[in-house]
């Protein structure tokens, strides 16, 4: 293991994997009498594993209370980092200042900090692959960030580790994507991405979207652009068509560019157990699609002492087990010790890896 450093501090929420740990105490330094609690949604595992691989994913999402200025007056907040804990702190990159008070925080947004202060996850190089990373807020009156009327909460630090990337690249990305008011980006982008269904890449008109979709409207367009997009209805695409309603749901969606058909079926892949905070009833813990290896994934899952499975949909239809790293249909029960995981599983090729 590598010599554990001081780096960036980091803040971050996870729209899926993680669960609440104990609050830490925010004090602003201009009202020292001012108290609260800065508190996490989602428990805060000891250490961050933190995986390219799925770089968009939500980490954490630090919440704080509003800032007490004695008058009545807008307030602006900012996430700040730094290297060390009492070092120079600066506003985290692509964040921006916000009104309310929570703010998330991506696994690519960490891995830049990360980055930024030397570490890699190249086990060739000398440099360290841990490290902390210390978080703070600030808070000032009105929209102009250079007022100097401003308050800070106390430092917070959290342990990161970047995992290198065993699994095999097979890049199955194509230059298209899934938008509309029904996604977790809205109709701006980013899009959510669709992947190559054939593997053996001859046939590239035919695409595939892992997604959690909103009550809404969804179209599919190239390149984050209007200039070609589809809607439709009725599983039938139309170039420039209207926007396609759908309900809320987990999906695979599948669009075929040559037949001008698309289709929609709620999809998700999970883990199941009594070592899952759920137990063996569910909700299962969301696996994610990476189609870059073209692998499913989950970061930072917290297991106790048990055993765990795949299953398909939350049903018992579809599911998985195995030993020693290898999948099984409908196979036995994998035994695990507590901690906090990263958890690949490769369907294709029959195998997974808890680390």
């Amino acid at each position: 293991m590598k010599k554990l450093i001081n780096i960036f501090a980091l803040c971050f929420i996870a729209l899926s994997f993680i669960a609440c740990q104990e609050d830490d105490e925010f004090t602003f330094i201009a009202s020292p009498e001012q108290t609260a609690d800065f508190t996490f949604t989602n428990s805060l595992a000891e250490n961050y594993s933190l995986s390219p691989l799925v770089a968009n994913n939500p980490a954490e999402r630090f919440v704080w209370n509003e800032a007490n200025f004695d008058v009545q007056t807008p307030i602006s907040y900012q996430l700040e980092s730094s290297t060390t804990e009492n070092g120079t702190f600066s506003e985290v990159p692509g964040i921006g200042s916000i009104s309310v008070t929570n703010q998330a925080v991506t696994i690519g947004n960490m891995i830049t900090l990360a980055n930024e202060a030397g570490l890699d996850n190249d086990p060739d190089t000398e440099a360290p692959n841990t490290g902390t990373l210390y978080f703070r807020v600030r808070a000032y009156v009105g929209s102009d960030a250079a007022n100097v009327v401003e308050q800070f909460s106390d430092v917070v630090g959290l342990n990161i580790e970047l995992i290198e990337n065993t699994v095999e690249e097979v890049d199955l990305s194509t230059t298209w994507g899934v938008v509309g008011d029904a996604t977790i980006y809205g109709w701006d982008a980013p899009d959510v991405p669709m992947w190559k269904t054939d593997l053996s890449g001859v046939d590239d008109q035919k695409y595939v979207a892992y997604t959690t979709l909103t009550d809404g409207e969804i179209k599919f367009r190239e390149n984050e652009d209007w200039g070609n997009n589809y809607g439709g209805s009725d599983g039938n695409l139309v170039a420039g068509g209207d926007n396609i309603a759908v309900t809320a749901g987990t999906y695979k969606i599948n669009i075929d560019l040559n037949e001008l058909t698309y289709s929609m079926e709620e999809y998700s892949w999970g883990i199941v157990g009594d070592a899952t905070p759920n137990g063996w009833d569910g909700p299962d813990v969301q696996l994610y699609y990476n189609g870059e290896n073209n692998t499913w994934m989950a970061e930072n899952v917290t297991l106790t002492d048990g055993e765990i499975k795949f299953r398909l949909n939350n049903d018992w239809g579809t599911n998985f087990g195995g030993s020693e790293g290898n999948l099984a249909n409908g196979g036995d029960n994998i035994a695990v010790t507590a901690g906090t995981y990263t958890i690949i599983v490769d369907f294709e090729n029959g195998t997974y890896t808890i680390e």
